[in-house]
């Protein structure tokens, strides 16, 4: 497997999306996303810290592609309504079935069964795509910065505020939060993780986050396996952590997001 995981994954992206354009056109897809209504608003929820001084996005996400099958029996309902027991702020559902194991339906049932705000985390580099997440009934989309050029993802983050969908847009470095923040993004999500090479460090959240707008609201994402990581990041002036892997493995989720939360 080639070591640039983006790339491979952005080329099959484009392939699903001429796909899904020749069963249902765009022009279509967008009327029925404009008859969603009743959102729930992810940046309302992560502008300030929770009741327990952090927000966790509690992540359903059964495979990587750098880590292949992580939770292949992961049931997305059962899951969901664990982390929002266990004090989640928002869940997180990845989308794409080629590299994550998603299925159809994962995301509409999380938010069928949950009262909290449903971020569709896939790799959308189309307005088709945001069209697709409100009719699944997403609540926010993710945006990566790495993925798109500036008046890409300035157009997007029209065509979210055109949907009312709230956007997540993802950087990884100064220049991708330059971009996002031309591009009007108030939601930043920090990856920690490279997605070229899909190595993590910390670090990369505590180095950016100095530098978000007074507007905006950091997310440091992926890499957090602990209380101590949770801590690190909260000195850095971070309240909002986007979780996946480690809560996936937890053999009590409801329990391990409770320990993250400082219970």
């Amino acid at each position: 497997m080639s070591t640039d995981f983006l790339a491979r994954i952005l080329d099959q992206k484009r392939i699903e999306v001429e796909a899904a354009r020749n069963e249902l056109s765009e022009g279509d897809l967008r009327e029925a996303a404009l008859q969603r209504d009743g959102r729930r608003s992810l940046w309302k929820t992560l502008m300030a810290p929770g009741p327990r001084g952090a927000n966790v996005i509690a992540e359903i996400k059964r495979a990587s592609p750098s880590k292949g099958s992580i939770r292949t029996d992961l049931d997305a309902v059962q899951t969901a309504r664990s982390y929002e027991r266990g004090g989640a702020a928002a869940i997180s559902v990845l989308t794409d079935r080629t590299f994550f194991q998603a299925r159809p339906d994962d995301l509409g049932q999380v938010r069928s069964c949950v009262n909290l705000p449903v971020l569709r985390k896939d790799f959308i580099i189309t307005p088709y795509q945001v069209y697709q997440a409100a009719v699944m009934k997403a609540d926010a989309v993710l945006l990566i910065a790495r993925a798109l050029t500036r008046p890409e993802l300035r157009d997007l983050l029209g065509v979210c505020g055109e949907m009312g969908l709230d956007a997540l847009v993802e950087v990884h470095s100064e220049r991708e939060l330059d971009d996002a923040t031309r591009a009007g993004a108030r939601l930043i999500g920090i990856n920690n993780r490279d997605l070229t090479t899909f190595e993590t460090d910390l670090h990369t959240s505590v180095s950016i986050a100095r530098h978000l707008a007074s507007h905006q609201v950091a997310v440091s994402e992926s890499g957090i396996r602990n209380r101590a990581d949770i801590l690190r990041l909260l000195d850095a002036g971070i309240w909002n952590f986007l979780i996946g892997e480690s809560l996936v493995r937890s053999d009590n989720p409801e329990r391990f997001l409770g320990e993250l939360l400082g219970e």
